[in-house]
């Protein structure tokens, strides 16, 4: 079969790559960066140069593919993040009317149902919606939940605060967790085994209350009982510029902290929990964590 890849290398993208150069198919990776065209090719795949923005680029890649592993690129110079990731999903929508495409495993999001209001989110619900409207094309909406990756966001503030937070966590619902190793697995699972049809794969590999999360990170770096607080709104917007982000992107995580706070965010994923989830767990994370709180 003829997959194509985007996310360049990536921690889902790479490694679901080797998967399935190693069970024998034909792999094209899109990447923005030359300098990936090497280390592409050194694993059995085709390197494709170009940017997810350009259309008779991805027009001429998606052609003759029959498979396709879709993701939104996220950069945190863009200034308007919002309006990028709407224009790589009008992109991918133009390129597979004209393609052989007949499959496509969405790197989606928790959330997505919700369509609007739950920030970074809102584009990846758009591009369900649209890419449900394309006749005979099977769709696997991969929802997996927050990354573990998110929480080095923490470092800092437990380090020197002693606290850890967000503009949520003071409900009972606890935050679901995904490592993206686990993302990985089941994306390939998802690519190697064809399916028909319409579907929507929730993934996770942890479920915990953030006052849970602050206490076992703030253990894994000697910091005891480190409480968790549920910032305002505008508190929480104004700590993510302080710690670099830019407005687009702070108002967009703004957006999501609402939705999780409001119970909406992971309504479906209750509805519709996993059978299994992944074994990697939040005290797995809290060593990887700790590395990071070292140098923040």
């Amino acid at each position: 079969m003829k997959y194509i890849i985007t996310g360049s290398l990536g921690n889902i993208s790479r490694p679901v790559t080797k998967n399935l150069v190693a069970a024998g198919h034909d792999v094209t990776v899109i990447s923005s960066s030359a300098d990936k065209k090497s280390e592409i090719e050194s694993l059995g795949a085709t390197a494709a140069i170009g940017s997810v923005t350009d259309s008779e680029f991805l027009k001429i890649i998606f052609q003759n593919a029959e498979v396709a592993y879709l993701m939104i690129p996220s950069s945190f110079s863009l200034p308007d993040y919002a309006k990028f990731q709407l224009e790589v999903a009008d992109k991918y929508l133009e390129a597979l009317k004209g393609s052989n495409i007949k499959h496509v495993v969405l790197l989606s999001s928790l959330g997505a149902h919700m369509r609007k209001g739950a920030g970074p989110i809102d584009a990846l619900g758009y591009l369900e919606e649209k890419l449900l409207e394309i006749p005979d094309l099977n769709v696997n909406f991969l929802r997996p939940s927050y990354f573990f990756s998110n929480l080095f966001s923490l470092a800092g503030m437990i380090k020197h605060g002693g606290i850890a937070g967000n503009n949520y966590g003071d409900t009972d619902e606890k935050l679901v967790l995904t490592h993206t190793d686990h993302i990985a697995e089941v994306a390939t699972e998802a690519l190697l085994n064809l399916f028909t049809g319409k579907s929507i794969t929730n993934i996770a590999n942890d479920e915990r209350h953030p006052s849970e999360i602050a206490a076992v990170l703030g253990k894994a770096v000697g910091k005891e009982n480190t409480p968790w607080i549920t910032f305002s709104d505008e508190d929480a917007y104004k700590g993510m510029l302080g710690a670099g982000l830019n407005e687009s992107f702070a108002q967009l995580y703004k957006e999501m902290g609402q939705a999780v706070r409001s119970g909406e965010m992971q309504a479906e994923y209750w509805k519709n929990r996993p059978e299994k989830l992944g074994d990697y767990k939040l005290e797995d994370y809290a060593k990887e964590f700790a590395g990071a709180y070292a140098g923040a």
